[in-house]
């Protein structure tokens, strides 16, 4: 059973990153290398049919991006691919896919910030003011990214709001300028090119060298250009409503990008010829002086430099924001220093993001482009591929509290070409991918077996899958997995207003008033609520009374905060059914500290080392020690859900819990002085409103008609009516009278519009 102590405190990161926000920060971080420098290198692999490899990776990324959208709407936490593969696959799978999205997400920021010096080179007005020296040129570029590395550094450092707020800017001006260049070059295509002069740009379409070889290698070299999407599950944690809006936000994303890329690059390659196509760094620019020609001056330039600057500032702002959030969740596993875990004034990873703008800096300073995005796609490819194993094992393991928003279709099929792609992907582009690859898994499995694996006392998901064929789980993580429930909150859709405004009530000092000499008080109130449940799940009384008689005893048991939750799922009931006990006294509960003394039960080692095995005795043996004998509670919430949706049942139970830790739930509900004051303290603030009928107020309007007559906004039910001192349920034929009192539940809108008529 759960202590009943409160929660310690962790350093949590804000959610105050909304929809535009997810998408802000994917779409920012897809346009940059990808579209702005990567084309002309393409095309020296794959000739005209880079189109058909930019389309190709787009649609290979489904399967990534499914398997990524699950796991962050499951467990939106900062890190969120190291998270994952850490929670499925272990603490050593964990370090591996940490490290390897870590180094692609700074690899394709530093290219990005590297980038815009082949721009800025071109930009008119600028040229004139940098050296002649190719190599002092060089230097300059690389000096400048250096200074913009700095200074997103410092923004993030800030706050995440404020990054994203800038991102938000980056993209609308990036889309904006790149939505003229594709109706422009479309219009160009189709009314301004010779006949002819298209298919003759396309021919041949695939590279007559390198083939279809060739083809999947450019495939996998362009992959970089969709890694937007592994940065946005990285600041999962912080995003609001992650079960909509981080998936919702990764395919938009996914189809703009897409779209633009195959119809922009479809667009350079039909305005530039193909030999020079190939070294060109600013494909972009070189085909839009064909197609602003009719621009004064240098008005087209000027505008395809400012989106490839928005395009390139976004991607390592971006990239510094995401890229940080990884050492700060390998830091609260312990697998980097705890240091990494520390907040700074403005409530951000500051030492991650100054590690991470370090690196960058190193790469600016020491690598090529080409080698750059290769190493990064074959690093994104390598943890696609994982994330993909993780959803296969986050399934098979049945934890129930294992709750994703948004589950990936096709299961697992979809999974498995997920990893197939991957694997073939990084074959395809040759041994720099494979070698890199390789030595990602060598170093960072180096690292956890030499720093990490003493210091970590946890397992992945995978031992639940090995306990189905008789081997050891690792019950923390379902524990921890409850408590991201808990986090997230409710969904939109969940009915914890309707379980509420049904719920049973009694007083537990009227059960006691009638106990016999002897009588245990908690068996008296079992009985009363065994008699009110049965009807409604239907299972006898006997069955429901021996389901309830001890829950002190059962270790899913919720004790916290002066209330106990007991709870379990049954087949064949449709909703869920709440009954509220409220002992003004306080009952005692034993919580068994006896089973203290009790030897400590022993932990497999599975090979473990020494160190880590007598760690988790003595952590058992401690939270056994620290148990208190007794627990005076004032609630007793009897929870009893339908047996086919756990996540339901676990978020309702959460949210009830969520409830207790409030600041002044419990005296508001010692104090309420009845079963409808009671219920309007459980509910949310912003889903109910209490509601007196007094003459001469603007709730007063409602005096003499009936609950069907009024025009009540959308989703607002009148669920309680107080008249009297009598509390029941209406009808639509219920008259409203004077000094009536209402308790209303709705959405959140509709219930600010009810407020705003009767309250102004």
């Amino acid at each position: 059973m759960p202590d009943a102590t409160k929660p310690q405190a962790g350093q949590k990161l804000k959610k105050e990153l909304g929809l535009w926000d997810v998408y802000a920060i994917s779409t920012g971080a897809m346009f940059s290398s990808g579209f702005f420098l990567l084309p002309g290198l393409a095309t020296a692999y794959a000739g005209p049919s880079t189109v058909l490899a930019y389309l190709v990776a787009g649609i290979l990324m489904i399967p990534a991006m499914l398997s990524m959208s699950e796991l962050s709407t499951a467990l939106p936490r900062a890190g969120g691919t190291y998270y994952f593969l850490d929670r499925s696959l272990g603490p050593g799978a964990g370090t591996i896919g940490g490290l390897g999205t870590w180094l692609a997400l700074v690899l394709k920021s530093a290219f990005a910030l590297l980038g815009m010096g082949a721009y800025l080179v071109i930009a008119p007005g600028v040229a004139a003011f940098l050296p002649g020296d190719e190599e002092q040129k060089l230097w300059v570029i690389k000096g400048l990214a250096v200074a913009l590395t700095v200074a997103f550094a410092a923004l993030n450092i800030c706050g995440a709001k404020e990054t994203t707020r800038l991102q938000g800017l980056l993209v609308i001006a990036l889309l904006a300028v790149l939505s003229f260049f594709v109706v422009q070059g479309l219009f160009h295509l189709f009314f301004r090119l010779p006949e002819g002069e298209i298919p003759r740009q396309f021919t041949p379409f695939m590279h007559t060298e390198n083939g279809f070889g060739g083809f999947f290698a450019t495939v996998g070299l362009v992959f970089v250009s969709y890694a937007g999407l592994t940065k946005v599950a990285s600041v999962s944690e912080e995003v609001k409503r992650p079960d909509r809006n981080l998936p919702l936000g990764m395919i938009l994303s996914l189809v703009t990008a897409t779209t633009i890329y195959v119809v922009g690059v479809a667009i350079i390659i039909a305005t530039v010829d193909a030999e020079p196509l190939r070294t060109d760094y600013t494909p972009v620019a070189t085909s839009a002086e064909r197609l602003f020609a009719w621009m004064p001056g240098s008005t087209g330039i000027t505008l395809i430099v400012i989106a490839a600057l928005a395009a390139f500032a976004s991607t390592g702002n971006a990239g510094i924001l995401a890229a940080s959030r990884y050492p700060l969740a390998m830091g609260r596993d312990r697998l980097l220093s705890p240091k990494f875990n520390e907040l700074g004034r403005f409530g951000t990873p500051t030492l991650g993001i100054l590690v991470t703008s370090g690196l960058m800096v190193f790469f600016i300073l020491t690598l090529s482009a080409e080698g750059v995005a290769k190493v990064a796609s074959a690093f994104n490819l390598f943890v696609f591929g994982l994330m993909n194993v993780s959803v296969i094992v986050m399934r098979e393991s049945r934890i129930e509290s294992y709750d994703p928003g948004f589950r990936s279709p096709f299961y697992p099929w979809m999974q498995l070409v997920g990893l197939v792609i991957a694997l073939g992907l990084i074959y395809q582009m040759g041994a720099i991918a494979v070698v890199a690859s390789a030595a990602l898994a060598a170093v960072g499995a180096a690292w956890y077996i030499y720093y990490a694996r003493d210091r970590v006392v946890r397992d992945g998901a995978i031992y639940h899958v090995f306990s189905r064929l008789g081997r050891r789980r690792f019950d923390e993580l379902d524990r921890e997995f409850r408590q991201i429930i808990k986090e997230k909150g409710l969904r939109d859709d969940d009915p914890f207003d309707d379980v509420v405004a049904r719920a049973g009530f009694f007083d537990a000092n009227a059960t006691a008033g009638e106990l016999a000499a002897g009588e245990d008080p908690y068996d008296a109130i079992a009985d009363r609520a065994a008699a009110w449940l049965s009807p409604r799940i239907g299972l006898t009384l006997a069955d429901v009374r021996a389901r309830i008689a001890e829950p002190q005893s059962d270790p899913n048991t919720v004790v916290s905060h002066h209330a106990m939750l007991p709870h379990f799922r049954v087949p064949g009931i449709e909703q869920p059914e709440l009954l509220l006990v409220r002992c003004p006294q306080g009952l005692e509960i034993p919580t068994g500290r006896a089973a203290a003394a009790q030897p400590v039960p022993p932990v497999p080692t599975d090979g473990a080392p020494h160190e880590r095995v007598q760690r988790r005795r003595d952590e058992q043996a401690e939270r056994r020690s620290q148990a208190p004998d007794h627990v005076t509670v004032y609630a007793i919430f009897f929870l009893i859900s339908p047996e086919d949706d756990p996540g339901l049942h676990l978020r309702v139970l959460a949210q009830i819990a969520t409830r207790l830790e409030t600041e002044g739930f419990m005296g508001d509900w010692r104090a309420a002085d009845n079963e409808q004051n009671l219920k309007e303290v459980l509910l949310h603030d912003e889903n109910y409103l209490a509601l007196r009928l007094v003459a001469d107020t603007p709730a007063g309007a409602l005096i003499g008609q009936t609950i069907a007559e009024y025009e009540w906004p959308n989703e607002v039910l009148v669920s309680l009516i107080n008249r009297g001192g009598r509390i029941f349920p209406p009808r639509g034929s219920t008259q409203l009278r004077v000094h009536d009192r209402l308790t209303l539940i709705g959405s959140t809108e509709g219930i600010a519009e009810v407020r705003g008529r009767f309250q102004a």
